[in-house]
């Protein structure tokens, strides 16, 4: 039986990618910035060592694009935007999401039968 811990890890692991490309659906981002945003979420907490391996294979699969920005304070930072295929990706998602949660909440007992 796994612990809560596992549970968490498990559950996060298929959805942690979408999370990511929806940060910077609107607003491009950079690393730090998403990391940071990650770190206030309670059951979403990832890692550096997390989410710029997570970074790098999305721009490997074409889901993100990024581009080195100037900062005001400090070094250039990588800023990562969605591409047209990450959007695609995303909205694929959010509609498997609704119609996944919905039957494990009928499952599981959470939801409206």
């Amino acid at each position: 039986m796994a612990d809560g811990a596992q549970l968490s890890t498990s559950l996060r692991r298929g959805t942690l990618e979408f999370c990511v490309l929806a940060m910077v659906e609107h607003d491009d981002r950079y690393g730090t910035e998403i990391v940071r945003r990650f770190g206030e979420e309670r059951n979403l907490a990832a890692s550096e060592g997390t989410i710029y391996p997570l970074l790098s294979r999305l721009r490997r699969v074409g889901w993100l694009d990024s581009k080195w920005s100037e900062s005001p304070s400090g070094p250039p930072r990588r800023y990562y935007s969605l591409t047209d295929s990450g959007r695609s990706a995303l909205e694929h998602f959010r509609t498997e999401w609704v119609s996944f949660r919905q039957t494990v909440d009928r499952l599981v007992g959470t939801g409206v039968a």
